[in-house]
């Protein structure tokens, strides 16, 4: 079995993603490692390069800006990558720049991707997630946050990135049928000091919102505060290692009230069935589960 890891980046320094760390968190698990490296206004590619593996292989790109509707170019960048892995990998492990793998899933990806192997009609694997927002003690617990995404996919050639990079269907168009496993994946894209949270969303807004309604956008960027969220938990559990000097070095505080719930009636009482059940009525699912 062979195992092909890829990803994109841009910006890394500037806006504060933990891609080394994105990266160093599966690689054990994968035999090669693509990394497509837009062209950038900082060290990005050094940090890449820093990295001590013989795996990894650097795709330098330049982002096309007009890709503006929906955040196309980030699944444009995502497809670079996708088509530069090697054509005998069986499976493409996906992982963007503000997503880490806790080192205790990584055994249970690979025996999935073993059991699976021989299996063609499991296209893909379905991870679940924890959003981490604010600091690295609270995760998101409403139901904005998608809670399962695709992040490894069969290396057919026949599967693209869907939308804004977030999931894959086939390139023409059909959900892929997936597996759930019994791994987590750790998104940290809202956990960065605030104002360079402020920056990185007033850089990246442009991807989805058309040049008329970008001063009430960058209006209410200024404004951006982390307390203005709906609901918070307690996060008790470990990070992933290759977090932990990240973490010790968080220069800003965030405390929030856990109690405090800024949810709709109709919010809570479906927030309630799936704290109880685990069923999220009326999930938006972009792939067919096995």
């Amino acid at each position: 079995m062979k195992v092909a890891g890829f990803t994109f980046i841009r910006n890394a320094r500037k806006y504060d993603y933990p891609i080394v760390e994105a990266i160093t968190s599966i690689l054990p698990v994968c035999d090669e490692f693509v990394v497509a490296v837009g062209q950038s206004d900082d060290d990005t590619r050094a940090m890449i390069e820093a990295i001590d593996s013989s795996k990894i292989r650097i795709l330098d790109t330049v982002w096309d800006d007009s890709l503006r509707e929906g955040g196309r170019v980030l699944a444009a960048e995502t497809d670079k990558a996708l088509a530069a892995i090697s054509p005998d990998a069986d499976w493409a492990f996906y992982i963007q720049g503000d997503e880490v793998m806790h080192e205790r899933y990584l055994p249970v990806v690979h025996q999935a991707m073993e059991q699976y192997l021989n299996q063609p009609e499991v296209e893909g694997l379905l991870f679940q997630y924890k959003h981490f927002y604010g600091s690295y003690r609270y995760v998101a617990d409403s139901r904005r946050w998608y809670r399962r995404e695709i992040r490894i996919v069969r290396n057919t050639g026949q599967v693209a990135s869907y939308r804004d990079a977030q999931g894959f269907r086939t390139k023409d168009n059909r959900k892929l049928a997936v597996r759930l496993i019994d791994a987590v994946m750790y998104h940290y894209g809202w956990v960065r000091p605030p104002q360079t949270q402020r920056d990185k969303r007033a850089d990246f807004e442009k991807y989805w919102t058309p040049d008329s309604g970008m001063e009430r956008v960058r209006e209410e960027i200024a404004d951006f505060d982390y307390s203005q969220v709906d609901s918070l938990a307690l996060f008790t559990e470990t990070h992933p290692a290759v977090m932990l000097p990240r973490i010790a070095g968080m220069d800003w505080q965030f405390d929030f009230d856990i109690r405090q719930k800024k949810l709709s009636l109709k919010n809570r009482l479906l927030k309630g069935i799936e704290d109880t059940t685990g069923w999220r009525v009326g999930e938006y699912r972009n792939y067919r589960l096995l």
